[in-house]
C-alpha cells in the first residue's frame, strides 16, 4: 500500500536548501513529504531526469531522508541566473568530494554544481557526453565523439580524462564506436562500447584502457550493442548487451578484470542494473516479439556465487503498475530499492520505494523521464 505523510517542516526545510526566489518566470521546486524521517549515514539522493532529446527539459530532483521530503526540479531555484532548466537529455550523475557533476549528452557538457546546494560551478564541454567515474582525483567520461546522428559513417568514440580541481580536460583515447557507460578496475578503464548509431553493424567489445599510458592496451569481444558496466568487489565486471532487438537477445555477461576475458553468459535478460555490497539488482523490460508485448521483473544476482538469488524480488502485479522501468538504486544502508517510470517518455514519470524484500512504500511524481540516481553521504 502506498503511504503519504502531510508536514509543514517541509517549508522550513526548503528555505534552508534552496532560498526561495520572487522571480515569476522562474520554475519553481515542488516539495512533498512521502514518507516519515529516518537517521542514516545517506542525507539523500538527488535524481536527475532526463528529459526528451531537443526538449531542453533535464531537471533535478533531491529527496531527503532526515524528513522524508522529495522535492521536484530544484537546479532552476538554485540557479536564478542560468537558464531555467538545466539543459538537453540528462545521462548521468555522480558525486565526488565536494562536487556534483551532470552529464548533459545533447547539450554536449558536463555541468558541475556544489553537492549541498546544487549551485552551479562550472561546465566542462563534452561533445555527446555519456556516462562519468572518477579515480584518484581524476574524473573519467566517456564520449560519443560526434552529432547525434544515424548511419555507417561514425567516428570512433572517446574517453577523456578530466581533472577535478582545474576541472580541464587533460588527456583522451579512443576507444569503440559510442561507448556507455564505464568501470574502473585495477587502475584500468572498461568501456561498454555500443554502436548504437550503426543499426545494424553495431559494436560489440569492451576496450579497456590503461589509466597510466591512456592508451587502449585490449578489446574484449563480448556481444554487439553494450550498455551497463560496473564492478563487483570480487574483481569482475558485469556489461549488459542490448541485443538487436530482433535474433540477438539482451543479456549479461561478466569479464575478469585481470585476464580481460569473458568468463560467464548469464541468459537473463538485463536492462538496468546496480551492484551493492555482494549483490547485483536488476530489472528486465524487454520486447517479446511472440507476444507482441514486455516482460518486465526484477531480480537479484549473487556476486560471489556468480547465481541467480530471485527472478521475482517484486510481485508482478505490483511490477506491472510501472510502465516503463527506466532507472534503478539501492540505498546502500537500508537496501531499499528505487525503480523509476519513464511512462510513455512525454509525460511526468515517477518514482517507486520497495523496502528491501520487495514491498512498495511509496510512489511519487517526477519529473520528464527520471533515470539516474546518487546518494548523498552526511
Amino acid at each position: 500500500m502506498i503511504t503519504k505523510f502531510k508536514s509543514a517542516a517541509y517549508v522550513s526545510l526548503l528555505a534552508l536548501l534552496f532560498a526561495c526566489q520572487q522571480d515569476d518566470n522562474l520554475v519553481t521546486s515542488t516539495p512533498e513529504v512521502v514518507a516519515p524521517p529516518e537517521k542514516t549515514e545517506v542525507l539523500g539522493f538527488y535524481l536527475l531526469n532526463e528529459g526528451m532529446l531537443n526538449s531542453n527539459k533535464a531537471t533535478l530532483d533531491f529527496y531527503n531522508y532526515e524528513t522524508g521530503i522529495y522535492t521536484t526540479n530544484i537546479y532552476a531555484e538554485a540557479n536564478p541566473t542560468m537558464v531555467k532548466e538545466m539543459g538537453d537529455v540528462g545521462n548521468d550523475i555522480k558525486i565526488y568530494g565536494s562536487k556534483l557533476y551532470a552529464v548533459l549528452n545533447a547539450s554536449n557538457f558536463i555541468e558541475v554544481m556544489d553537492v549541498k546546494t546544487a549551485k552551479h560551478i562550472a561546465t566542462i564541454p563534452l561533445e555527446n557526453g555519456r556516462y562519468i567515474e572518477f579515480h584518484n582525483g581524476k574524473a573519467y567520461a566517456t564520449s560519443y565523439n560526434g552529432e547525434i546522428v544515424l548511419g555507417k559513417d561514425q567516428p570512433l568514440g572517446k574517453v577523456v580524462e578530466i581533472d577535478t580541481t582545474s576541472l580541464q580536460i587533460t588527456r583522451e583515447v579512443a576507444v569503440g564506436y559510442q561507448p556507455d557507460e564505464l568501470a574502473i578496475v585495477n587502475n584500468n578503464i572498461f568501456v561498454a562500447n555500443s554502436g548504437g548509431y550503426m543499426y545494424p553493424d553495431y559494436d560489440r567489445t569492451v576496450s579497456v584502457v590503461d589509466i597510466a599510458s591512456f592508451k587502449e592496451i585490449k578489446k574484449i569481444d563480448v556481444e554487439v550493442n553494450l550498455h551497463r558496466i560496473k564492478a563487483d568487489n570480487q574483481g569482475n565486471v558485469y556489461v549488459t548487451s542490448r541485443g538487436d532487438y530482433y535474433d540477438i537477445a539482451s543479456n549479461l555477461y561478466v569479464i575478469d578484470a585481470k585476464t580481460l576475458e569473458v568468463t560467464k553468459t548469464f541468459n537473463v535478460p538485463v536492462s538496468n542494473f546496480t551492484i551493492v555490497e555482494d549483490k547485483l539488482y536488476y530489472f528486465e523490460n524487454t520486447f517479446s516479439y511472440e507476444t507482441f508485448d514486455y516482460v518486465k521483473g526484477m531480480g537479484i544476482i549473487n556476486t560471489k556465487t556468480q547465481t541467480l538469488e530471485t527472478a521475482n524480488l517484486i510481485d508482478n502485479a505490483i511490477f506491472d503498475e510501472i510502465e516503463t522501468p527506466y532507472g534503478i538504486a539501492v540505498n546502500p544502508i537500508t537496501k531499499h530499492i528505487y525503480i523509476t517510470d519513464a511512462g510513455n517518455y512525454v509525460s511526468t514519470g515517477f518514482v517507486y520505494s520497495f523496502d528491501a524484500n520487495g514491498n512498495l512504500l511509496w510512489k511519487q511524481a517526477a519529473g520528464n523521464i527520471p533515470a539516474h540516481f546518487v546518494f548523498l553521504y552526511k
